[in-house]
């Protein structure tokens, strides 16, 4: 619900601030989402005027102005609006500034190789309307250079507040400046009672033909207004219905949107001229179908309410009106409704047809039943004053219901149910405020809630209305007993990832080290940190006098340091924090790990069975695959990037990424440099998993495993060898062939690199081994040649690369 502050201060006598006003919303309930300043949004357009618009040289339809901003030289725009001419006053729009019907933010360009340097704006380009025939055009008096949006009177704030369903009352702002009004917050100045004398009987009658079935309309008021002159709506009316998101159309159907969200009363207007005979509100008939003023086609049954003449469906009672009936400009006698729909068929014919109205959320939730025909009354006013004309008496049909609901309400339920301790007359006096009925005197009162409160059912509702209105501050803070016993910690998704990647890095062979937080200068500045608001204020030394920007640099100095002591072959790896800025989100959670010397996963130091290898690249990208399996990321769908960060050796390092954007890990053999920059040894390679990265885990609807998808036929296996380019890594040619045919090809690996005789310069030999899993059937030699050649010319094509011979 929108609504300005203006608009309310039309129903609410205060000198509240907006500041105070939006509080005090707030804690009666009616909370506020979001305040809207439309003279901020708009502050950089500034009035200017057109001192000369010459034909463009190379454009029939444009013109090249000279416009006069107040402020230094003249600036040249090219503008194609038929009204652009010498002296007008209009709204100029400057490079930088942002137009909010466009959503473009201006730039200097050339239209038909003459520059522009902004433009001109219309009414909907600042979106103050739907006029978009010309640019805006002030008065000659409008002062240049001033802020337009200063000088128009736009500083009225736009207020939306979030309604719960319970409150049909404040769909309208009259209903809120109710509320407010009984909280203390101003004066509420009673809506008019007038009535109009009908000058005439309405010729066009009502009936509710309902038969033996439910009535799904209690009561329906109708009357006619004749020789009205419909076109736009007044300004104040047009700058209230576009605050609040809602397009100007024309005055009749204006005003029955303005009622809507002033009054809560929805109501409908229909060209009198199109409709025939008496109007029958009745059941819809299985087939009969009605074109809505939305412009879609609607086919109804027995369960939806409709309103029909002589020609056919008029309207979707209290939900939509017809194409047929609806009110135009050339619109000169019309008829007003105002009708009592069934609550519950509102909402299910919603629902079934797909149609979302202001009217429907308000008459589904319900609306003040007394006020059917006071509404109609005030709009019959609003169309007499706006479009002239005569009205006629009113029709009515139906009854309007009354249902009063007595309630027995000791006053003892406020403290029992709130802890607040109210007085007699403080309760009495909420009450009245908000327009209950209220008798007796003693420890028990009779109170019955006013019409527009349909929610008010019991006691407790009545406690709640005084506990919002006195405030919940109020409420005594009572500490919980306790219990003795400790519930059980739940872990959070963060610390099941460290716990998961900590265990999977144990598991290879690695020991978990624990480091300072900080480090010294040039260690943080080989790591890409080193940033003066990450150095600390009273540093514990001078070798740490940085927060880490990386795990690497103290894992890495913890191997030396073992090195140092006899231990060369070392694993090491650490699940902690690092420091990218001083904001809150600049603190990432990372699981980092080395390895030096021979210290591989299959054990380290010498052995006579096997020659002794050191530590690889590889090495680093298996851990950081299995711990970034074991925390939950999506394993099967990274993908291998050659830009890892500059304190890794460029060719022999790499990025795991989910997409482009997202980077999970980066690994690699330690550069030279950076090992010279520590004072260490190598050769040392390590990983970092960012774990914040990784995406949530989806949940599962049950605890049980899916069912086991495996095939009782034999595999084939098949080799391939491609000479491709030294440029291409082998993770593109994997995933091409991997591609190919993706139902029965189960796994594609690289088990040769081969360079030297036989294979061009700048070229390598990439052999990979595929699997394919039937399913259904054992593969024939031709199926199994077809695929061959799938896996070949996806390889060709996506590398360049040719089948070695």
């Amino acid at each position: 619900m929108k609504f300005t502050l203006s608009w309310l201060k039309e129903h609410l006598e205060t000198d509240a601030s907006l500041e105070e006003i939006v509080e005090k919303l707030t804690m009666i309930g009616l909370e506020v989402e979001e305040v809207t300043d439309r003279a901020a949004k708009l502050s950089h357009f500034k009035i200017a005027k057109v001192l000369d618009a010459e034909q463009h040289p190379n454009a029939d339809r444009l013109r090249v102005l000279k416009v006069d901003t107040g402020e230094g030289e003249p600036l040249q725009i090219v503008c194609g609006a038929p009204n652009a001419r010498t002296g007008l006053v209009g709204v100029l729009g400057r490079p930088g500034d942002y137009v909010p019907g466009l959503d473009v933010t201006l730039s200097v360009g050339k239209i038909r190789d003459v520059e522009s340097f902004g433009m001109m704006c219309s009414e909907r380009e600042l979106e103050l309307s739907e006029e978009h025939d010309g640019i805006i055009d002030l008065p000659e008096d409008a002062p240049v250079g001033v802020s337009y949006a200063e000088w128009a009177g736009l500083s009225d704030p736009i207020i939306e507040i979030g309604l719960t369903p319970n409150r049909p009352d404040c769909t309208g702002v009259y209903g809120i400046a109710r509320d407010l009004a009984a909280a203390g917050v101003g004066r509420l100045k009673e809506r008019s009672h007038d009535q109009v004398r009908g000058a005439f009987p309405c010729p066009t009658g009502v009936k509710l033909d309902f038969g033996e079935t439910k009535p799904l309309c209690k009561a329906f008021g109708l009357r006619l207004v004749k020789g009205i002159k419909n076109g736009p709506s007044p300004k104040w009316m047009q700058d209230r219905l576009l605050a609040i998101g809602l397009r100007p159309i024309n005055t009749l159907v204006d005003i029955t949107n303005y009622m809507t969200f002033d009054q809560g009363r929805p109501l409908h207007v229909f060209d009198a001229a199109k409709v025939k005979g008496d109007l029958v509100v009745r059941r819809g008939a299985k087939g009969e179908t009605i074109e809505g003023l939305n412009g879609k086609s609607y086919e109804v049954d027995d369960s939806i309410c409709v309103i029909s003449d002589d020609n056919g469906l008029e309207s979707i009672g209290g939900i939509l009106g017809g194409e047929i009936s609806g009110c135009t400009e050339e619109t000169t006698d019309v008829l007003i409704e105002s009708a009592l729909w069934d609550e519950d068929t509102i909402a299910a014919t919603g629902r079934k047809l797909g149609v979302n109205t202001d009217a429907r959320y308000r008459f589904e939730r319900g609306v003040d039943p007394d006020y059917m025909l006071p509404g109609l009354e005030a709009a019959t006013k609003l169309v007499l004053d706006l479009c002239g004309g005569e009205a006629s008496d009113v029709v009515v049909s139906g009854r309007v219901p009354d249902d009063t609901n007595i309630i027995e309400f000791p006053l003892s339920e406020v403290k029992r149910l709130s802890g607040i301790d109210a007085s007699v007359a403080e309760i009495n006096v909420v009450l009245k405020a908000l327009g209950f009925w209220i008798s007796g005197s003693g420890a028990t009162i009779k109170v019955a809630a006013p019409n527009w409160r349909p929610d008010i059912e019991g006691k407790a509702d009545l406690v709640e209305e005084v506990v919002r209105i006195i405030g919940l501050d109020r409420v005594p803070s009572t500490p919980l007993p306790r219990t003795g016993n400790v519930g059980a910690k739940v872990l959070t998704p963060g610390q099941i990832r460290r716990s998961r990647a900590r265990r999977s890095l144990a598991s290879r062979g690695l020991n978990e080290a624990v480091t300072w937080s900080f480090i010294a200068k040039v260690e943080a500045e080989a790591f890409g940190g080193g940033k003066p608001e990450l150095t600390l204020a009273n540093p514990i030394s001078s070798d740490m006098s940085e927060m880490r920007p990386s795990l690497l640099p103290g894992l890495l100095t913890a191997a030396q340091r073992n090195a140092d002591r006899g231990f060369p072959d070392v694993g090491l790896f650490e699940v902690g924090q690092i420091f990218e800025g001083d904001a809150p989100n600049d603190q990432k959670m990372v699981a980092a790990g080395i390895r030096r010397g021979t210290a591989v996963l299959e054990g380290q130091g010498r052995h006579w069975s096997a020659p002794t290898r050191t530590v690889s690249v590889f090495d680093a990208k298996a851990d950081a695959l299995a711990a970034l399996a074991a925390a939950g990321a999506p394993v099967d769908k990274l993908q291998v990037y050659v830009d890892a960060p500059d304190y890794f050796h460029p060719g022999r390092s790499g990025a795991l990424k989910l997409g482009p954007k997202n980077t999970l890990a980066v690994f690699g053999e330690i550069h030279p440099r950076t090992l010279g920059v520590l004072d260490i040894e190598g050769p040392l390679v390590g990983f970092e998993i960012y774990l914040d990265n990784l995406p949530v885990p989806k949940g599962k609807a049950s605890r049980s495993k899916g069912a086991l998808n495996a095939s009782d036929l034999m595999p084939v296996r098949r080799d391939f060898a491609f000479v491709v380019g030294q440029e291409v890594p082998a993770e593109t040619l994997l995933k091409a062939a991997r591609g190919a045919e993706k139902t029965l090809i189960s796994d594609v690996t690289l088990f040769d690199v081969y360079e030297g005789k036989g294979i061009p310069e700048d070229h390598k030999s990439l052999a990979i081994d595929v699997t394919l899993q039937p399913k259904q059937k054992t593969l024939t030699d031709e199926e199994i040649e077809a695929i061959g050649q799938k896996i070949i010319a996806s390889v060709q094509k996506a590398t360049g690369g040719t089948l070695r011979g």
